[in-house]
Protein backbone atom coordinates (compact mmCIF):
# COMPACT_ATOMS: atom_id res chain seq x y z
CA UNK A 1 0.00 0.00 0.00
CA UNK A 2 3.31 2.28 -0.48
CA UNK A 3 2.20 5.66 -1.57
CA UNK A 4 6.06 6.19 -2.50
CA UNK A 5 6.10 9.13 -0.95
CA UNK A 6 7.11 10.26 2.51
CA UNK A 7 5.37 13.34 4.02
CA UNK A 8 7.44 16.26 5.68
CA UNK A 9 7.19 16.25 8.87
CA UNK A 10 7.05 19.33 11.38
CA UNK A 11 9.64 20.66 13.86
CA UNK A 12 7.76 17.91 16.38
CA UNK A 13 8.18 15.01 13.72
CA UNK A 14 4.13 15.01 13.37
CA UNK A 15 2.21 15.64 10.13
CA UNK A 16 -1.74 16.36 10.65
CA UNK A 17 -3.92 13.52 8.90
CA UNK A 18 -7.24 13.87 7.58
CA UNK A 19 -9.81 11.04 7.11
CA UNK A 20 -12.21 10.77 4.73
CA UNK A 21 -15.09 8.63 4.21
CA UNK A 22 -14.20 7.44 0.55
CA UNK A 23 -18.05 7.01 -0.57
CA UNK A 24 -19.50 9.77 1.48
CA UNK A 25 -16.50 12.16 1.04
CA UNK A 26 -17.42 13.27 4.74
CA UNK A 27 -14.87 14.13 6.25
CA UNK A 28 -14.33 12.18 9.93
CA UNK A 29 -11.80 13.18 11.84
CA UNK A 30 -7.89 14.71 12.31
CA UNK A 31 -5.50 13.14 13.84
CA UNK A 32 -1.24 13.13 13.50
CA UNK A 33 1.02 10.89 12.49
CA UNK A 34 4.83 10.41 13.32
CA UNK A 35 6.50 8.55 10.75
CA UNK A 36 6.29 4.92 12.81
CA UNK A 37 2.46 5.50 12.67
CA UNK A 38 2.52 6.52 8.34
CA UNK A 39 4.43 3.39 8.20
CA UNK A 40 2.32 0.95 10.62
CA UNK A 41 -0.45 2.57 8.10
CA UNK A 42 0.98 1.54 5.21
CA UNK A 43 2.00 -1.83 6.33
CA UNK A 44 -1.41 -2.36 7.85
CA UNK A 45 -3.58 -0.83 5.62
CA UNK A 46 -5.99 0.21 8.89
CA UNK A 47 -5.21 4.07 10.58
CA UNK A 48 -2.09 4.44 13.25
CA UNK A 49 -2.01 8.01 14.68
CA UNK A 50 0.61 9.33 17.08
CA UNK A 51 -1.81 11.05 20.18
CA UNK A 52 0.21 13.94 21.35
CA UNK A 53 -1.70 13.43 25.00
CA UNK A 54 -0.37 9.94 25.49
CA UNK A 55 2.96 10.39 23.58
CA UNK A 56 2.52 7.16 22.10
CA UNK A 57 1.08 5.12 18.56
CA UNK A 58 -2.14 4.38 18.76
CA UNK A 59 -4.21 2.11 16.45
CA UNK A 60 -7.86 3.62 15.74
CA UNK A 61 -10.17 0.68 16.27
CA UNK A 62 -7.95 -1.22 18.72
CA UNK A 63 -10.25 -0.72 21.93
CA UNK A 64 -13.40 0.52 20.08
CA UNK A 65 -13.52 -1.87 16.83
CA UNK A 66 -13.56 0.89 15.02
CA UNK A 67 -11.36 0.57 12.65
CA UNK A 68 -10.87 2.70 9.43
CA UNK A 69 -9.47 0.37 6.84
CA UNK A 70 -7.21 2.61 3.91
CA UNK A 71 -8.81 2.90 0.32
CA UNK A 72 -6.14 5.73 -0.59
CA UNK A 73 -3.58 7.81 0.78
CA UNK A 74 -2.82 11.21 -0.72
CA UNK A 75 0.00 14.02 0.47
CA UNK A 76 -0.78 17.34 -0.99
CA UNK A 77 0.61 19.73 -2.69
CA UNK A 78 3.58 20.55 0.01
CA UNK A 79 3.65 16.81 1.43
CA UNK A 80 3.04 18.35 4.75
CA UNK A 81 -1.06 16.79 5.42
CA UNK A 82 -2.10 13.91 4.26
CA UNK A 83 -5.42 13.09 3.10
CA UNK A 84 -6.77 9.02 4.29
CA UNK A 85 -10.04 7.95 2.47
CA UNK A 86 -11.16 5.35 4.54
CA UNK A 87 -14.16 2.51 5.08
CA UNK A 88 -15.34 2.40 8.44
CA UNK A 89 -16.26 0.16 10.39
CA UNK A 90 -18.05 2.23 12.73
CA UNK A 91 -18.09 6.01 14.23
CA UNK A 92 -14.67 7.98 13.60
CA UNK A 93 -15.15 9.70 16.90
CA UNK A 94 -14.54 8.64 20.45
CA UNK A 95 -17.88 10.11 21.34
CA UNK A 96 -19.68 7.51 19.17
CA UNK A 97 -20.29 9.68 16.20
CA UNK A 98 -19.87 9.02 12.76
CA UNK A 99 -17.69 12.53 12.31
CA UNK A 100 -16.07 14.59 14.94
CA UNK A 101 -17.36 17.18 13.35
CA UNK A 102 -20.86 16.99 14.41
CA UNK A 103 -21.07 19.94 17.02
CA UNK A 104 -23.33 22.19 15.38
CA UNK A 105 -21.64 25.13 13.81
CA UNK A 106 -22.14 28.90 12.95
CA UNK A 107 -22.50 30.00 9.82
CA UNK A 108 -20.62 33.20 8.24
CA UNK A 109 -22.41 35.55 6.12
CA UNK A 110 -20.54 38.36 4.16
Amino acid sequence: MSSGLEPSYDANGLVPAILQDSVSKRVLMLAYMNSEAYSLTQEHGTCHFFSRSRNEIWHKGATSGNFMKVVSIELDCDSDAILIQVNPSGPACHNGTESCFEAETEELTN
